[in-house]
């Protein structure tokens, strides 16, 4: 939407999602990351923490199923979102302002980890098998859909029969 401050934030988990549902039925993951930045102080020669920025995160439906499925606290990530600003009073009726991330896309870093992506089956059913999704998903195994061969080369440009094979590296200019 229009005037809205999109952000990425690279951090670390700093505890479990906690994963709800609303009485409409929709899953709404909760987490909180921590982003520190580090600068270095050349009179000490050596590396310093700077003020961690602590941010309320919060990822809906089958993202955040996902999301309470696969991360866990300290690990660290990378999420993309909305940032909201809201307002309350609180119990001695003291006015606050939170910033919260309403998030649209988050990932594990993979500076400093490894992991492995299994896609979600069809209509959020749980995870597929790597090689096992379904027969008209191109991306679900390494072969062209339907068994067809693709047109290699960039832009599906067809190949000579000879190069049918696989795909050109010829760019389309």
């Amino acid at each position: 939407m229009a005037g809205e401050t999109v952000i990425t934030l690279v951090g670390n988990l700093v505890d479990d999602p906690e994963l709800r549902f609303t009485p409409a039925g929709a899953a709404v993951a909760k987490f909180r990351i921590a982003s520190t930045p580090r600068v270095f102080n050349r009179e000490a020669n050596e590396w310093k923490d700077g003020d961690a920025l602590f941010l309320t995160c919060s990822v809906w439906r089958q993202a955040a199923e996902n999301v309470a499925e696969s991360l866990q606290r300290g690990m660290r990530v990378i999420v993309q979102g909305r940032l909201k600003q809201r307002s309350y009073e609180d119990k001695e009726q003291v006015k606050r302002t939170v910033y919260e991330l309403d998030v649209d896309e988050v990932g594990a870093a993979l500076s400093r980890a490894t992991a492995k992506v299994e896609k979600n089956r069809p209509n959020g059913g749980g995870r597929a098998p790597a090689g096992q999704g379904p027969a008209d998903d191109p991306w679900s195994t390494g072969s062209p859909a339907n068994g067809q061969q693709q047109g290699g080369g960039w832009g599906g440009q067809q190949q000579p029969a000879a190069q049918a094979g696989g795909y050109s590296d010829e760019p389309p200019f």
